[in-house]
């Protein structure tokens, strides 16, 4: 993702036509869920819970949910896991999951018929980028979504605090040539987001297009391929997540000490603004970014 630290814009009154309120989870589909578990928890992650009857795992630290999904059954066809992961989902927090789900499919989205076990809630989806699917989830305050599909593991911290101020800043989503206008219009249609200026940029890769959430308190940036390279449609997906933290050289050299590896390059490196881990696992990464704001606001 990309940033100016100052001169940020003032939050005005935008358009929240589903009552967003962040980011509930990120869901990683994958085949080798303890490999990358261990990525995880050297991002600061620990895992704080288990499926009931699927083969999933909560991690969490701070404010950050995210879900590892082996359970091929659970999954679209075409996210069925691999051994590199793939980030199957996004759940956004609402105010109401029914509502907001009845107004997208209003607006144009497409339902992803949901198949429900025993003793598992219904959340309500609708298809995102590629094979990815759009969760609404409103249970996130006094009771929340894993108090019933998930057993915590006994003796672990379901809370567990965040390392260096880490929180959700973004994700980045690899999109076809001249698409952009076609997901900008996506995202405002259906959900409120916002184009910012193109001076505005976050981190240190200064790429794409950056939309900012209704409810101020993530990015999304899509990222087009790089000229010259072929377009291939059906390789549009969601990348990589952002991480904002108040000090990047603090959080990457937490995180160093843990065995992350960022990449040193004369164009990509640790700095201030920003930095990019290596790549694990064939397919993940994750981005730090220069960002003082509170977790869950971007004030």
């Amino acid at each position: 993702m990309t940033i100016i630290d100052s001169n940020r814009e003032a939050i005005t009154d935008v358009p929240n036509p589903l009552g967003m309120e962040g980011i509930e989870f990120i869901e990683y589909a994958t085949s080798k869920p303890q490999a990358l578990g261990q990525v995880l928890e050297m991002m600061g992650f620990r895992p704080v819970a288990r499926h009931r009857s699927r083969e999933v795992m909560l991690y969490r630290q701070g404010d950050m949910n995210v879900i590892v999904n082996a359970h091929a059954a659970g999954l679209p066809h075409s996210v069925a896991p691999g051994e590199a992961p793939v980030i199957a989902a996004i759940a956004l927090r609402v105010r109401d999951a029914a509502t907001a789900y009845k107004r997208a499919l209003d607006l144009g989205a497409w339902a992803v018929p949901t198949h429900v076990e025993v003793m598992e809630l219904n959340i309500p989806a609708v298809h995102g980028v590629g094979p990815s699917r759009i969760y609404f989830v409103d249970r996130h305050r006094e009771f929340s979504i894993y108090d019933v599909d998930f057993v915590p593991i006994p003796g672990v911290d379901p809370r567990p605090p965040a390392l260096g101020g880490l929180h959700l800043f973004g994700v980045v989503q690899y999109i076809g040539n001249d698409r952009s206008d076609d997901w900008t219009d996506f995202y405002r249609a259906l959900f409120g987001f916002t184009e910012l200026e193109p001076a505005v940029r976050f981190g240190i890769l200064p790429k794409g297009r950056i939309l900012r959430s209704p409810c101020q308190s993530f990015y999304l940036q899509l990222i087009e391929p790089e000229p010259g390279l072929l377009d291939v449609e059906d390789d549009e997906r969601l990348q990589r997540i952002g991480l904002g933290t108040p000090d990047v050289l603090a959080a990457a050299k937490l995180l160093r000490e843990r065995g992350v590896e960022f990449i040193e390059s004369t164009g990509v490196h640790v700095e201030n603004r920003g930095a990019l881990t290596r790549t694990y696992m064939g397919a993940l990464s994750f981005e730090l970014v220069h960002d003082e704001s509170t977790p869950g606001t971007l004030s």
